[in-house]
């Protein structure tokens, strides 16, 4: 037997070794990578890069906006099927069809007077005359995003670290949650009936209706047997699915597990059993006036401030 291959007790011969350590090195690399990429993304070397992205957009075009993990993934794939009629829709189509903002440029129109369908992540930009936006619960949010992100390698911190990054705005390009849902709140599209604010707790208990809500603000006309279909196609064992065909994090394989999938549980409330109390205190001080805004309420008793901060700190 070679020495460049494994011996009959099965230890590794010294080319095979040689290639494992520059494996381990190649992953380890990219990982770091990724880590420096999330945080350029928070510098304002972002700022030209989003302006850039925003480029060729068209008065007709409309757009599926929401803070990150708070549900568009799923929307689009409903919506893509309800307004191409196909079959069945999936993660390259979605891509293609609904993409995101800056690759948007070959995207056939979608909805009416032409318009494109369009995702977006980012605040309220003049640039976005129409806008379905959804929102999740910023407790949930959190959960989500640091699995996500855990998922793909971009992070160092540990969960604790997270959530006080998070509250700071500083775990992603597009500021606090808070911020950003009040952006299109408070923005004209809001004032001229040109923004629909759809709740991802409602999106999941009333589907059917809530969609077909959706479809009448972007001027289209569907049947309830076909949104009915597109639900089916699109329940969450079909979405995992369809990621197992087309992996959507780094680390994620059929071995691997839900922990580092891309679509997770979509859960509402599961931040109760996650969250510790003080993380709940902190993010309902952050955020609480925006859950209010939106319908969520406060489960946390607010301590005094030097109280919170000394727990924290713990």
């Amino acid at each position: 037997m070679s020495s460049m291959s494994r011996d009959l007790s099965g230890r590794a011969g010294p080319e095979t070794a040689g290639s494992a350590y520059e494996d381990g090195r190649g992953a380890i690399e990219m990982a770091s990578l990724r880590v420096l990429r999330r945080k350029a993304s928070r510098t304002a070397l972002r700022v030209p890069i989003v302006w850039y992205r925003h480029r060729g957009l068209n008065p007709g075009d409309a757009f599926v906006a929401s803070y990150p993990r708070s549900g568009s993934t799923w929307l689009r794939f409903l919506l893509l099927e309800l307004l191409t009629r196909a079959d069945e829709a999936g993660f390259d189509s979605v891509n293609q069809m609904i993409p995101d903002v800056g690759r948007h440029g070959g995207c056939l129109p979608l909805v009416a007077n032409g318009g494109r369908l369009i995702k977006t992540h980012e605040a309220y930009r003049t640039e976005y005359q129409k806008a379905v936006y959804v929102v999740r619960d910023v407790r949930d949010v959190v959960i989500s995003e640091f699995e996500y992100e855990n998922a793909n390698e971009r992070i160092s911190e540990d969960f604790d670290e997270f959530v006080m990054l998070s509250l700071k705005g500083c775990v992603n390009g597009y500021g606090s949650w808070e911020s950003h849902v009040a952006s299109w709140l408070d923005s004209p599209l809001a004032e001229n009936g040109r923004l629909l604010v759809v709740k991802f707790e409602q999106l999941k208990a009333q589907t059917e209706d809530t969609l077909a809500g959706i479809l009448e603000f972007l001027g289209v006309r569907r049947d309830r047997a076909a949104i009915r279909q597109a639900i089916a196609n699109n329940n969450l064992q079909r979405m995992k699915e369809k990621e197992d065909r087309a992996p959507q994090t780094s680390a994620y394989s059929r071995e691997s597990g839900d922990q580092k999938r891309f679509i997770r549980s979509g859960s509402t409330g599961g931040w109760r059993a996650r969250l510790t109390p003080v993380q709940v205190q902190l993010i309902e001080r952050q955020a609480g006036a925006v859950l209010v805004r939106m319908g969520y309420s406060l489960e946390a008793a607010q301590p005094a401030s030097g109280e919170l901060l000394s727990s924290a700190r713990a």
